[in-house]
């Protein structure tokens, strides 16, 4: 995780909350009044989010004193203490959602991974996720998919060709626009080729394609259509894949199997942070 950009993230989400200051703790407490907070699993689950508690807090002020006592990674039960912070408590409060709402959801995300990924772990696939991240949490989000145990599918539309169905209907053909883009990439750039069709396995596989992820195929048509594919072409499989299926596409052959809901569709791990008496 690039430390430089979630302390630069971190100071735009306090500047979006704070506004021009925090108008009940500011007239409650002074720097004098210190506090502990206590951050606490309310449910089972992934943890993800230890450099954004730790960070998180020295934004808001370098004093706090931050303890953290789970991994990233690591399972947490119900009633599991996570972190506790020490400091000024109208520092404390500031901080608290912005770091709370990070945390529940890059652990939601993570723990969402881990539980596909244990129903996939008899077969030699992984389990990867896509670019329907919320913008501006990119490198949270993804970076919780590894910590659930998956893995990152293109960070971004700079860092790999996906050649995609409206990309290759405006191009005219398969061929035509993986040959164009080989000719004007470097050779450290991978050309990935997403195809509906056997005919469009098979241009994919003579143009060139690094790549070929089968796109709202059927487990059954992957797994007829793969022996086209040489063993040096990576595959992958996409689009109306859920947990219910999982297992039924992981069959099929793939290397790869991402998932949009990794990432799109995750209700938080229940997380508080309260003073203990």
């Amino acid at each position: 995780m690039n430390k430089l950009k979630l302390k630069s993230m971190l100071e735009q989400f306090y500047l979006e909350d704070l506004g021009d200051g925090d108008l009940s703790s500011q007239a409650l407490f002074t720097h004098e009044n210190q506090s502990t907070f206590h951050f606490i699993a309310k449910e089972a689950g992934i943890f993800c989010g230890r450099e954004v508690i730790l960070t998180g807090f020295k934004v808001m002020n370098p004093e706090i004193l931050v303890n953290i006592y789970s991994e990233d990674g690591e399972k947490v039960e119900a009633g599991t203490v996570i972190a506790e912070a020490f400091g000024p408590a109208a520092d404390l409060l500031q901080a608290e959602r912005v770091i709370l709402n990070l945390v529940q959801r890059m652990s939601g995300i993570a723990t969402q991974t881990a539980r596909v990924v244990e129903l996939v772990k008899d077969y030699p696939v992984r389990i990867c996720d896509t670019r329907k991240t919320t913008p501006g949490l990119r490198m949270l989000e993804k970076y919780a998919v590894r910590c659930g145990g998956g893995y990152n599918h293109r960070s971004g539309l700079y860092d790999a060709v996906m050649l995609k169905d409206n990309h290759i209907s405006f191009k005219g053909s398969i061929s035509s626009a993986v040959k164009e883009v080989k000719s004007k990439l470097g050779h450290t750039v991978k050309v990935e080729v997403e195809i509906e069709t056997r005919d469009g396995l098979r241009e994919a596989v003579d143009s060139g394609a690094d790549i070929i992820m089968f796109d709202n195929r059927t487990p059954e048509e992957i797994a007829e259509w793969i022996g086209d594919v040489p063993p040096h072409i990576i595959t992958e499989a996409s689009g109306g894949i859920g947990i219910e299926n999982v297992a039924d596409y992981a069959k099929s052959g793939v290397h790869y199997i991402s998932l949009g809901f990794l990432t799109h569709s995750i209700k938080g791990l229940d997380i508080s942070a309260k003073v203990l008496d």
